[in-house]
């Protein structure tokens, strides 16, 4: 048995809930566990592993535990992919989960198979604004009621989750959207919605309001960040947010009547747990907490099913690939807003394998380093977890422009949409404001002003507007709108799902490179083809 590690990174005290709201705890405090964006890391970070022995600590000390997840935990790696999400349910029913939300990832296995490996957890899954139709489709919160004390759990789903995982699994047939999460351009439907949902907790006999929200603080993510939630709601106490990866162990926000609410995150796989309290003397406070080896063994029994296969090596690196800046502790993604090496490979492993003139990759698919060394199936997957596929065709050098343009909407800030490119070369000047314009679903409607990409040259020479083109990328952002990319759902389709996203980078690898990615990929801020001009 390994030692309890344990690491308290934060405490942060709130104010007295007002007398209304305050309600006596008989003994022990209310302790809600909270893990965001896991992303499969279940032996990551703390782990698992770590998180049920600290409940079971604390559940030893005569605190009454509630073990909450906001969302993204059964993608991102190997362990979800193989088993489109079947083995993290298993596990976090193995951990005792109470209550969870989903994130934009829950969704991208497919809508049907998010309702079946719903209905699979021994939890609920609670969002206030997830909707089919102008029907809710889970439950908008639960209020626990401990001996006397009532918490209302409020589930937020980010309406950003239409184009940060694929469109179509909220479209019918015909490509009307009948899903959807209260999205307009203002908020306000959002704001309204969660209003109401506190006001009606409230009038349950809720002396507690904490919103479980995959929110964020992205600015790609407005008018639906979570602080942006707060400032315009009121008899909100806190919020435990995920879907930005920030580590936020105890931000105060003010509220719409200028009261404080407790805003807090972990950050990602799992490298801290987070711990709300909520006490007798109705104050609240937030800490990143625990690790502990108690479910290394159930973690261990999925995960040995399939280790052998991801262990084989398929090929070398001479040079680290990187998304992230290099040196930076703790890391600082780029691959959202500026070129890297792993970018360059990843673009011109879709060009190369499709033999089109132009080829992208949105950021956000890019997920992890590889490191330089051998490199093992594992760690390809781990690059591309989506199973994306190949495929190319023909587009206007205006709607190339237009999608760069989309893509670069919100530098210098992160875009899971921001395009890494093979086959041209592009400036963004971020001085210029972005004219883009979206629908209320976040999807591409038009440029209506000035571009900031400026200067895309193809093979050297400059973009023609009225030039055909052949283009290579996968289903997601070609064929689903993925990412909001609408310009090329009508287009000619020239190679339609021909090989998955990991494969196309193998092959890459062997085929192009002999095997060994080497020098030419050695700058991780990559060769120059884009170019962001600040002034």
């Amino acid at each position: 048995m390994k030692k309890l590690l344990s690491l308290l990174l934060c405490l942060c005290l709130l104010a007295a809930i007002p007398a209304a709201f305050a309600a006596p705890i008989p003994t022990g405090d209310i302790v809600v566990l909270y893990t965001n964006d896991v992303h499969c890391g279940v032996d990551q970070g703390f782990g698992y592993a770590g998180l049920v022995s600290y409940r079971e600590k604390l559940l030893g000390e005569g605190h009454a535990v509630t073990l909450v997840d906001l969302g993204d935990s059964i993608q991102g790696e190997p362990i979800g992919t193989l088993s489109a999400g079947a083995y993290l349910i298993e596990l976090m029913n193995q951990a005792g989960y109470d209550l969870a939300i989903p994130g934009n990832h829950e969704f991208d296995y497919g809508m049907d198979r998010f309702l079946e490996l719903a209905e699979a957890a021994q939890f609920p899954y609670l969002s206030v604004n997830f909707v089919k139709g102008d029907e809710p489709v889970l439950a908008p919160y639960q209020i626990v009621d401990y001996s006397g004390v009532k918490v209302a759990y409020l589930g937020l789903t980010t309406p950003k989750t239409l184009t940060s995982s694929t469109p179509k699994y909220f479209q019918d047939d015909s490509g009307n959207f009948i899903y959807g999460f209260l999205q307009d351009e203002s908020g306000q439907k959002l704001y309204d919605a969660v209003q109401n949902a506190v006001d009606s907790a409230r009038a349950e006999g809720a002396d507690y309001v904490v919103v479980l929200g995959h929110l964020g603080i992205a600015e790609e993510t407005s008018p639906w960040m979570s602080t942006e939630i707060i400032a315009n709601t009121t008899g909100i106490d806190v919020v435990l947010d995920a879907h930005s990866h920030s580590v936020l162990p105890c931000e105060r926000v003010q509220n719409k009547a200028g009261g404080e609410v407790l805003l807090s995150s972990t950050g990602t796989k799992l490298q801290n747990i987070g711990v709300l309290r909520i006490k007798a003397d109705g104050t609240m406070d937030t800490s990143l907490y625990v690790w502990n080896g108690a479910m290394a063994k159930a973690v261990s029994g999925i995960k040995s099913q399939f280790d052998e296969i991801l262990s084989e090596v398929v090929a070398k690196s001479d040079v680290d690939l990187v998304i992230n800046e290099p040196g930076s502790d703790p890391p600082v993604r780029i691959i959202r807003v500026a070129e890297t090496n792993l970018g360059d490979l990843c673009a011109d492993a879709y060009r190369a394998m499709s033999g089109a003139d132009i080829a992208f990759v949105n950021g956000g698919g890019i997920r992890t380093t590889i490191p330089a060394g051998d490199i093992s199936y594992d760690a390809i997957l781990k690059v591309h977890p989506y199973g994306n596929a190949l495929c190319m065709v023909e587009a206007s050098g205006q709607e190339i422009l237009d999608a760069l343009e989309m893509g670069s909407r919100v530098v210098p800030g992160e875009n899971g949409g921001f395009l890494q490119v093979s086959g041209l070369t592009y400036e963004i000047h971020t001085y210029i404001e972005s004219s883009v314009k979206l629908n209320d679903e976040g999807l591409f409607v038009a440029v209506e002003g000035e571009y900031r990409v400026q200067n895309v040259k193809v093979g050297g020479e400059d973009l023609d507007l009225e030039k055909t083109y052949t283009l290579a990328s996968h289903d997601y952002l070609l064929k689903n709108a993925g990412d909001g990319f609408t310009m090329f759902q009508d287009n000619v389709l020239l190679l339609d799902s021909i090989m998955l996203d990991n494969q196309v980078l193998i092959n890459y690898i062997i085929q192009s490179l002999g095997g060994v990615v080497g020098e030419q990929y050695a700058n991780p801020y990559g060769e120059g083809r884009i170019v962001a001009i600040a002034e």
